[in-house]
């Protein structure tokens, strides 16, 4: 059941960062709200992006190297 769990955030991860990247002109509303005092800009949504394939690529090998 962890590994479901893990699998489900990677393939989130994969999804939002791929979306970022491809698309920050619609993430732009959400990131205005996220980053309130700060102005978000196309960068920063790439940044994210970025980060977050980053992420679930750290995540995927845990979840193939069977480490808890």
């Amino acid at each position: 059941m962890y590994n479901l769990g893990l699998c489900l955030v990677v393939q989130l991860g994969l999804a939002f960062g791929l979306a970022g990247l491809f698309w920050p002109d619609k993430f732009m509303p959400l990131f205005e709200i996220l980053m309130f005092p700060w102005a978000a800009s196309c960068r920063a949504v790439r940044a994210n992006g970025a980060a977050a394939i980053g992420l679930s690529l750290i995540l995927l090998v845990t979840v193939l190297s069977g480490n808890r």
